[in-house]
């Protein structure tokens, strides 16, 4: 397989992972940004700059952590309890039942009355809502039957202004409009990487596992900035990193450091190199790895694929 694959397509595996976000990224954002001018269908103030500059401001999440359902006010739990007593829940835990009302097309109604929060690192950190109704259902997908604490959710969206305290019981934090949600949990993901041809299931897990608890425990990593973004795209998506920082331990280098910088090739595009530096543990030398990652619209894509670093 080559290495740039995507970890989503191998996540099929089981049908534990679901890839459940297939909405091209041609979808407008008239929901949060007003729509640009256009310099040759009337408009006065439309210009090719103006598009340019819209599409700068625009501010693209890529977010790792947890979504949650929560009720914006007492009526709407009211609801939700007198619809638990017209179900039949004999022998289901709380989690489940709250699952299976959900689930119910006749409760859609509820579904749209939430409010949906995604935590990261056990913080509140946006109020998401769909760009298209229909993917009402993908948050849904997300609530899972029985909760993990290795569950993992991935945002991708375009975040927008701060939640007004009267959205979500007074909850005040940025809204994402997302376009796509993966729900997985940690050991799947971790399963499904390819394994290199030199290494051990027994060495590659544990480097695997520790790897992507370095990049989840990165301070304040929102998803929301390019260097962020990023990291959280290749952790999702590349294979080859971890593939690298298993070859690395086993020739005793440890991973003691990760750096994003602007690239030299960035122009018209914004591309970021993502370096990775793993030091000997015995002699302290020093080797640098390096990816290359375009971050211009919301969906990031791989440039060049693991390579060494020289520092110039």
């Amino acid at each position: 397989m080559n290495e740039s694959t995507e970890i989503n397509q191998l996540a099929v595996k089981g049908n534990e992972v679901r890839n459940i976000g297939h909405h091209s990224q041609t979808r407008s954002s008239a929901g949060i940004f007003p729509q640009a001018g256009c310099a040759t269908c009337g408009g006065t103030e439309g210009t090719n700059d103006s598009v340019m500059a819209d599409a700068q401001k625009t501010a693209y999440v890529y977010a790792i952590g947890r979504v949650e359902a929560r009720f914006p006010n007492l009526a709407v739990e009211k609801e939700f309890a007198q619809v638990i007593g017209r179900t039949d829940t004999a022998g289901k835990t709380d989690q489940q039942t709250f699952h299976a009302v959900l689930s119910e097309r006749q409760n859609r109604y509820l579904v749209r009355q939430l409010c949906w929060v995604l935590s990261i690192q056990g913080l509140d950190t946006y109020l998401l809502l769909p760009r298209d109704p229909v993917d009402i259902d993908l948050l849904v997908d997300a609530i899972r039957p029985a909760a993990n604490p290795n569950d993992i959710d991935v945002i991708i969206g375009i975040k927008g202004p701060v939640a007004p305290p009267e959205m979500c019981n007074g909850l005040m934090v940025p809204i994402v409009l997302f376009d796509q949600i993966y729900s997985f949990s940690r050991v799947t993901l971790i399963e499904a990487i390819p394994k290199p041809e030199k290494t051990t299931a027994e060495q590659f897990g544990p480097a695997a596992e520790e790897l992507f608890d370095r990049i989840m425990l990165l301070t304040d990593n929102a998803g929301a900035t390019d260097e962020h973004r990023a990291l959280n795209y290749m952790a999702m998506r590349y294979p080859g990193l971890y593939a690298r920082a298993a070859e690395a331990h086993a020739q005793d280098f440890s991973l003691t450091g990760v750096d994003v910088r602007p690239s030299p090739l960035s122009s018209t595009r914004n591309i970021v190199d993502i370096i990775f530096t793993y030091s000997n543990r015995k002699t302290d030398f020093s080797e640098k790895y390096y990816v290359r990652c375009d971050m211009t619209e919301e969906f990031p894509f791989l440039v060049t694929k693991m390579s060494p670093y020289f520092d110039r």
